[in-house]
């Protein structure tokens, strides 16, 4: 045996493991129908010394900058005319479309570099028929640092509606 092997024995010895198992557990995995092997960990995390991260606090309860509705309502409203202004409605397109249309929203108001806001934007894409649509959401957030900015978008056979929520992370 080399010195490391017998010193890392020897570790486990102490910590009160075994030296059939370096990290003093035993796993026992199936391979095939009914039989089993014997296999041991590799990888112990009780060697591994972790210093514990140490946060200091800002104490800042509000925001230094507050979020900017107007910039990202102009935002909401070039994304939605450049994607959807030629676009005739069908289902399958307007899934993928709006997954598209959300990362490129929320890459775009990322660039704003707006400190400790957590963003969550929904984008919502129907076929326009005469019908009428209620949507409506519900937040638990605080007035003085939290916001919604929204736009909605119409042509001759869709329409679209974009929402990013603003919520500040203390």
């Amino acid at each position: 045996m080399s010195d490391f092997p017998k010193d890392k024995a020897a570790r486990t010895l102490r910590k009160g493991g075994s030296v059939d198992s370096p990290s003093g557990h035993d796993f026992r995995r199936k391979e095939g129908p009914g039989r089993t092997r014997d296999s041991m960990s590799t990888v112990s995390y009780m060697d591994e010394e972790r210093l514990p991260v140490q946060m200091e606090n800002t104490y800042q309860l509000g925001p230094i900058k507050h979020f900017p509705v107007v910039t990202v309502n102009h935002i909401l409203q070039d994304v939605l005319t450049e994607y959807l202004q030629k676009e005739e409605y069908e289902p399958e397109f307007c899934r993928q479309i709006t997954k598209t249309i959300s990362e490129v929203i929320k890459a775009r108001v990322k660039e704003l570099m707006i400190p400790r806001y957590k963003l969550i934007v929904m984008i919502h894409i129907g076929q326009l028929n005469g019908q009428s649509i209620l949507i409506g959401s519900r937040c638990l957030w605080d007035p003085k640092s939290d916001t919604v900015s929204s736009y909605v978008f119409r042509n001759s056979s869709l329409f679209a509606l974009a929402n990013v929520y603003a919520v500040y992370f203390e």
